[in-house]
């Protein structure tokens, strides 16, 4: 045995040591052109995407140029204008304030002033007013220190920076718009600021000038460009238009104050605009310290970007901002990347197919051996496999037959346990089969015996109810009939004189026949041994909302008393059939138990609407303690009460009772300290509104 192992290892390295002699050479070989190939590449590559962002910035900052020079045509345009010279020459102010108005609105500028030829005086809703032209670099090329105007009639622009205070004098200057809120950033350099109060304004001069060479006036108008969303966005369209970038990737500008992102099209991880983020320290040491123009890959908020940056200068030669064009990296990255893979799948496809060929060839020199192995692994893994007749002529044929042999053998033997496992297992399923079924029978015994229990239990109390109530009813009977005996008495004795006390003794009639109809009621549940077919009181279609209306009243001094709200909606038209008593009866006990449960201070909401099958549905819902999910099946029940209330516990089961005789169903539902929800249907109908 160990010589065969022997044996079998020097096979084995000599099989490996052949391939390697082929495999190694071509392995190194893939490895370096494809190590060679994907850094050229990806050298290549980014080299392309920085020149394309440079000519990207190069644009921009041709169009951000253009927008000054398009202020400056603006300005000159309106400074030649016969119109213009016409109302400043009639002194007409509303006809300038209306022009200026205009003109500020086709050119899109944040304001647009007019000065006196002196420049002390400003056009301010339509009257001149002593002012202070904004002293700059700007101003001092066109105005003297005395405020004369100097020689010529160019317009001049450029990038002014305004302070809080300044931008505060300028009426047209938004607060809410210039204010921006900084935004922690990934890789920003450190500060101590949390808001960017500055505005960065392009401003622009314009003497105003008649034929004559006269000085008649200075145009000084403004556009911010803090949060100027049309400005950045009009040039990412001109450099990054439809089919400039590949699929996926995205064309971003911006310009910034200082490091502060003030107008952007750079969006966040949610997709808003990027404002009051702020640029990475190295590139801001690069633009803003150094003056350099900064062109790599740059990290711009949350993601890397191809990314081309240059200083914005003021007008005193101040680098105090810059202007940025960039597009995604990431797509660019996965397409380069996609190449190196797709090359780097054609080379290994090409050494496997080598690798095969090699692998081929030496199998075909040590197929015996390699047969009787795989099949020894195969048995080991449970896989039914033989080796077959190998002509060999040798002993490693004599192996295989024999070994085969053995495997027909334990084969035969496996597959009578197999037998023998599938029929036990076939008798413990069919005796599992018949204990579920004897198990279901006896929990169906055990359910039907807690239900004959708890029906017992109920006769029980039911038949306590009904002793009760029937000794209740006698013994109030009795003191009815004294009462109205005495009130006729009464009544006969006072003769002409009652009619004073006429009102009173109608009422004490009236509702003396209501406690005599209540206690017959009484005596009539009493005498029901089955809540389903006590007779009641004919049915008819009740009005719901007048019935809770009249309800709400005579409970209502409870509900203030508690200061307790009720809300009523009642979205259908249909009544309930029912004995509006006996429904007041249900509605009575039903608001009792919200203000028991609600105690001080809460809600009633009751809803009514139409239910399916013609019915109505009565909804009532409490902010109180809740009731007990162990309670919920019993609060039904005669005399059942959560120990809390001051009841009997009886309210509840005559409203079960007098729901079901009407033919209806009543449920309840509740979660501990959110409150409970009872929910009354009963059959609907046609209804006028009824009175109890």
């Amino acid at each position: 045995m160990n010589s065969r192992l022997l044996a079998s290892s020097r096979f084995r390295g000599l099989r490996y040591r052949l391939l390697a002699l082929v495999l190694v050479p071509l392995i190194v070989l893939s490895g370096a052109v494809l190590l060679l190939v994907s850094n050229w590449s990806s050298d290549y590559t980014y080299e392309q995407l920085f020149t394309k962002v440079t000519t990207d910035l190069r644009v921009a900052s041709n169009s951000f140029s253009r927008i000054q020079l398009n202020g400056r045509q603006e300005l000159d345009w309106l400074a030649h204008s016969a119109l213009l010279r016409e109302h400043l020459a009639k002194d007409d102010l509303p006809a300038l304030q209306m022009l200026l108005d205009q003109r500020r609105e086709l050119a899109g500028f944040d304001f647009l002033k007019l000065w006196s030829a002196d420049t002390k005086q400003m056009l301010q809703e339509e009257n001149w007013r002593e002012s202070e032209l904004r002293d700059s670099a700007l101003t001092r090329q066109l105005v003297n220190a005395q405020g004369q105007m100097s020689a010529g009639t160019d317009a001049l622009s450029g990038i002014e920076i305004y302070s809080r205070e300044q931008w505060n004098q300028e009426p047209d200057v938004d607060a809410a718009t210039v204010l921006l809120p900084l935004v922690a950033t990934e890789r920003a350099a450190p500060s101590d600021r949390t808001t960017e109060d500055r505005a960065m304004i392009i401003r622009s001069l314009q003497p105003v000038i008649d034929e004559h060479g006269k000085d008649l006036g200075l145009l000084e108008a403004g556009l911010l460009l803090n949060r100027n969303f049309q400005f950045v966005d009009q040039i990412r369209d001109l450099v990054y238009g439809p089919g400039s970038l590949v699929p996926g990737s995205r064309g971003t500008v911006t310009v910034f104050l200082d490091d502060v992102r003030i107008s952007t099209n750079v969006p966040t991880v949610t997709e808003d605009r990027a404002l009051g983020t702020r640029v990475s320290s190295q590139v801001r040491d690069a633009v803003l310290k150094r003056g350099e123009s900064w062109v790599d890959r740059a990290f711009v908020v949350n993601d890397w970007y191809i990314s081309a940056y240059e200083p914005i200068v003021d007008v005193s030669g101040r680098r105090v901002g810059m202007l940025y064009a960039g597009y995604l990296e990431a797509p660019f990255r996965d397409q380069l990347f996609t190449a190196i893979t797709v090359l780097t799948a054609l080379v290994l496809a090409g050494s496997l197919l080598a690798a095969a060929a090699a692998a081929l060839g030496a199998r075909a020199i040590f197929r015996p051996i390699e047969a009787i192995t795989e099949i020894v692994r195969a048995t080991a893994r449970g896989q039914h496999k033989r080796i077959g007749p190998i002509r060999t002529g040798d002993e490693i044929g004599e192996l295989a037959f024999q070994f085969d042999a053995m495997l027909d053998s334990l084969s035969s033997q496996r597959q009578r346990i197999e037998r023998d496992a599938l029929l036990l297992e076939e008798k413990v399923q069919h005796r599992t089969l018949e204990l579920k079924t004897q198990n279901q029978r006896l929990q169906e015994s055990i359910d039907l015996l807690n239900q004959t229990r708890q029906q017992l239990a109920t006769a029980e109390k039911l038949a306590a109810l009904g002793e009760l109530t029937a000794g209740v009813a006698h013994e109030i009977n009795n003191p009815i009939a004294v009462i109205l005996g005495n009130i006729d008495v009464v009544n006969t004795e006072l003769g002409d004189s009652s009619d004073v006390v006429q009102t009173e003794i109608d009422l004490i009639i009236e509702q003396v026949y209501r406690i005599r109809s209540i206690t017959e009621r009484l005596l009539q549940y009493s005498r029901s041994a089955d809540l389903h077919h006590t007779s009641h009181a004919p049915s008819r279609a009740v009005a719901l909302k007048p019935l809770i209306d009249e309800t709400l009243k005579l409970l209502s001094h409870q509900l203030v008393g508690k200061q307790i709200q009720v809300n009523l909606t009642c979205d259908t038209e249909l009544g309930a059939l029912i004995d509006p008593q006996e429904l007041q009866q249900v509605l009575i006990n039903l608001f009792r138990n919200a203000i028991e449960s609600i105690g001080f201070e809460g809600e009633v909401n009751v809803h009514c609407c139409e239910a399916d099958h013609s019915r109505v549905r009565i909804v009532v819902e409490d902010t109180g303690c809740g009731i007990d999910e162990m309670n919920l099946a019993r609060v039904f029940d005669p005399f059942f009460t959560d120990g809390k209330a001051q009841g009997t516990g009886l309210g509840l089961s005559v409203s079960y009772g007098i729901v079901r005789r009407s033919g209806g169903s009543i449920s309840v539902s509740s979660q501990m300290s959110l409150g409970s929800r009872f929910v009354v249907e009963l059959p609907g109908a046609i209804c006028e509104s009824v009175s109890v």
